[in-house]
C-alpha cells in the first residue's frame, strides 16, 4: 500500500484463509455447552450465479467429488437457487460429524477457487439447532476470512434474534474468528439448510 492508498482511505483486500473453516467443529463443542445449540449435519457455500461451460464443468467436479464419499448420509450434494439469484451447493452429512461437512465446505471453495471462481464465493455457512428448535448459523465470509453468527427468529418474517447473535459471538470469541464489523453481518434469508 502507497501513501495515495492511505489517503483516499483504500485498504488491501484480506486473502481468504479457508484453514478457517476447520475451527468449526471446536467451535461447535463451545457452542453446545454454552448456548445448547448442536450442528443439524447441514451447510452450504453461496456464490454469485455464474453461466457458461467451465462453471458446469466445476460444478460436475465438485458434485462428484462430494457424491463419492461413501460416508455421505442422506440425498447427494444439491444445487440451489434463492429468491435473491444466488446458488447455493448443500451438503448433508450426519449431525454428529460436522467434521465431514466442513470437509465438504473447504471442498466446495478450494474447487471454486483453483479453476478461478474465487471472486463469486460469497460465503459458506453450517446450520445449527438447540432442543427448543431454533435454528442458528455460523457464516464464513469468504473474502474477508471472518465468522459471523446468524439467528433468524421462527415465524417472524425476515427478523434476526441479534441479541442471541451478540451472545453467540461473546461465546465463540475464543474459537472462531469473529468479524468484528456488525454491519458485515449480513441475513442469509432463504438459505439452505437453515
Amino acid at each position: 500500500m502507497g501513501l495515495l492508498d492511505i489517503l483516499l482511505g483504500r485498504t488491501k483486500p484480506v486473502i481468504p484463509d479457508l484453514d478457517q473453516l476447520f475451527a468449526l467443529p471446536s467451535a461447535a463443542i463451545t457452542l453446545e455447552a454454552a448456548a445448547g445449540f448442536t450442528p443439524t449435519g447441514q451447510g452450504a457455500v453461496c456464490f454469485a450465479t455464474v453461466e457458461g461451460a467451465a462453471f458446469e464443468q466445476t460444478h460436475r467436479e465438485v458434485q462428484a467429488l462430494l457424491d463419492a464419499d461413501i460416508e455421505r448420509t442422506g440425498p447427494p450434494v444439491q444445487l440451489l437457487r434463492d429468491d435473491y439469484g444466488y446458488s447455493w451447493l448443500l451438503s448433508h452429512r450426519s449431525p454428529d460429524d460436522l467434521s465431514a461437512l466442513v470437509n465438504d465446505l473447504h471442498a466446495v471453495n478450494s474447487a471454486m477457487e483453483i479453476n478461478g471462481f474465487g471472486p463469486q464465493l460469497l460465503c459458506s455457512l453450517a446450520a445449527f439447532e438447540n432442543p427448543a428448535g431454533r435454528s442458528l448459523a455460523l457464516v464464513y465470509l469468504y473474502k474477508r476470512g471472518t465468522f459471523y453468527p446468524f439467528a433468524p427468529l421462527p415465524e417472524r418474517g425476515q427478523r434476526r434474534d441479534n441479541a442471541l447473535e451478540l451472545q453467540v459471538k461473546a461465546v465463540l470469541a475464543n474459537d472462531l474468528r469473529i468479524e468484528q464489523d456488525l454491519s458485515r453481518w449480513f441475513p442469509v434469508w432463504g438459505a439452505p439448510g437453515l
